[in-house]
């Protein structure tokens, strides 16, 4: 399957999906470790893919979306931006939102 095809069979299968440098248990960058605590402080599951594991992918992901950095978080088949991006919706609530609506889960009251 040629790669952007599979990243975007990815990016479309996964409701939160995270292409990282490293993985959520071992990040392999600071940008990747704060990205990774703002979505596990929101407490939702999420899927990853460790860009070092799959060169292709991490040569062609930055062409896919017109970014050219990791870490990139996707939410419900669109690019949401990298670490800055995520804190800053992780610090106004918006991301705890953005995230459970990708799940469906219900917030509670």
């Amino acid at each position: 399957m040629e790669v952007l095809e599979r990243i975007k069979k990815q990016v479309g299968e996964n409701p939160i999906i995270l292409y990282m440098k490293g993985t959520p248990d071992f990040p392999q960058c600071g940008f990747s470790a704060r990205t990774v605590q703002a979505l596990n402080a929101c407490g939702v599951e999420y899927a990853y893919v460790n860009i070092y594991e799959d060169e292709e992918v991490y040569r062609a992901l930055p062409k896919f979306a017109n970014w050219p950095t990791f870490p990139q978080l996707y939410v419900k088949g669109e690019l949401v931006g990298g670490c800055d991006i995520t804190l800053d919706l992780y610090q106004s609530g918006e991301l705890k939102k953005m995230l459970e609506e990708a799940i469906g889960k219900k917030q509670a009251a």
